[in-house]
């Protein structure tokens, strides 16, 4: 087992992102973020996406899923009376309806739109890119100056605590884990843009029972199995697909995969295809390790990589450039010793050109924010985003603020600092809303075919 004090740290000297146009191998046209690129954060305890603009590293917008402020009278209001309410008891006000723990995203295979699920609330909701907005907001018919501009949606109802949505391969259906059951809500797409925007109709297709508690749910690369993993059970559920004509699904349960050897805690919330579409790796949180399946029938265990003493694992990503091929896997513990002496979790680099069966953590470097979860890469593996659950420390530059930090990756094995993003405050017209617990972060580029497997 490894040791946190063996765990190799990479550079975190603070610079600029250095220019890849040297990199041998390496494109120069349109390398790395471009004009019209997002990277879009959930905020679990605040009720809100941030946006960043991955040009400059800087907040472009703060969307609103909350309800507050839409009446101007003080059942309706986020600050009544000159009292804030804290984040935990935000969504028990009196004539709340917005969204409760934002927690998953996903982006569609074109990228042009999001999915993300409120737990609290049921829902889904949708984000569109080229307005940067959620569909089915409609003007507030109170809109003034002391009201927001908008009412919120209910989104698409789906079932209890929608944990990860994850688009079909073809972009026609979502399919969204319902942690807190035992089945699969399949939503036709555009059905859900209708059904957001007020349409009395339902945009669930129907349900496919699965295992106990699923968190998430992965494609293949051809679209033909989706993989089902649990964070109550030890086991993965694989299901055929059966695309028709018309692009819809007609799941078919194909095998159930015992990994109570990898994960006897029943407890695996992340996994993610490699860019080949070759392996599925997951992510093991409680198990403090990740494994790797192979995509073709027979589903062979890969590899089973530790990651030390309480880790504590979220996500994965894979990295792919001139210099190499790596996998990164977010860790949720936080170590003392980080940068400047401020407590910091970290991000595991694994070589993934090392045979199968034999890789390993070939070093690691810290996250710069505090419980690290949702990572993500541009498509030219140039700079990879990291968000954190916790706010930072009190004596730091961005103290009380939950942060995005930034990577330059040209050298995947060697990541370098590049900077933190506060994520700042949602401003309502009654106060100030901190945007605190970040959980998914996605990268898109709209209208390209998604980079990632």
């Amino acid at each position: 087992m490894i040791n946190r004090r063996d765990m190799m740290v990479g550079t975190t000297a603070a610079m600029g992102l250095m220019a890849t146009a040297a990199r041998p191998g390496l494109a120069t046209e349109h390398t790395g973020p471009r004009k019209g690129d997002y990277v879009l954060v959930c905020n679990e305890d605040s009720q809100t996406l941030s946006i960043i603009d991955p040009v400059t590293d800087r907040i472009a917008k703060t969307i609103n899923l909350t309800s507050f402020d839409e009446d101007p009278r003080p059942p309706f209001r986020f600050v009544t009376g000159g009292i804030m309410p804290t984040h935990e008891a935000m969504m028990e006000k009196a004539l709340y309806h917005g969204a409760i723990h934002v927690h998953g995203g996903a982006p569609s295979p074109d990228q042009r739109l999001s999915a993300v699920s409120g737990r609290g609330s049921s829902n889904i909701y949708l984000i569109d890119y080229e307005t940067l907005s959620v569909i089915g907001n409609t003007p507030n018919p109170q809109a003034g100056a002391d009201t927001v501009p908008e009412r919120i949606t209910s989104g698409v109802l789906v079932g209890r605590e929608p944990h990860e949505p994850t688009f079909s391969r073809n972009g026609k259906e979502i399919w969204v884990a319902l942690r807190g059951e035992d089945r699969i809500a399949i939503v036709d797409t555009a059905l859900a843009r209708e059904e957001s925007a007020g349409a009395p109709v339902r945009a669930v297709r129907g349900y496919a029972e699965t295992i106990y508690g699923p968190a998430q749910i992965w494609f293949s690369k051809d679209g033909e199995l989706a993989f089902v993993i649990s964070q109550k059970v030890s086991e993965v559920d694989v299901f055929r697909n059966n695309v028709g004509t018309d692009g819809f699904s007609a799941p078919a349960h194909v095998r159930t995969i015992d990994i109570a050897g990898q994960d006897p805690f029943g407890f695996t919330p992340f996994q993610k295809i490699a860019p080949d579409g070759t392996e599925m790796w997951m992510s093991h949180k409680i198990a403090d390790h990740l494994s790797v399946r192979a995509v073709s029938e027979g589903f062979e265990l890969v590899d089973y990589i530790d990651l030390g003493e309480k880790a504590r694992p979220n996500h994965v990503e894979f990295a792919e450039n001139a210099k190499g091929r790596v996998v990164y896997a977010s860790l949720g513990r936080i170590d003392d010793n980080g940068p400047g002496a401020v407590a910091s979790s970290r991000i595991a680099i694994i070589d993934r050109d090392a045979p199968a069966g034999a890789r390993k953590i070939v070093g690691s470097f810290f996250s710069h924010g505090r419980e690290s979860h949702g990572i993500w890469v541009d498509p030219d593996a140039t700079k990879l985003y990291v968000a954190h659950e916790q706010d930072e420390l009190p004596g730091t530059p961005n103290e009380g603020q939950t942060v995005t930090s930034v990577f330059d990756i040209t050298d995947p094995f060697k990541p370098v600092f590049v900077t933190q993003i506060p994520l700042g405050y949602l401003d309502l017209p009654s106060g100030q809303l901190r945007n605190k617990k970040s959980i998914n972060l996605i990268y898109v580029r709209p209208g390209a075919q998604m980079h990632t497997g």
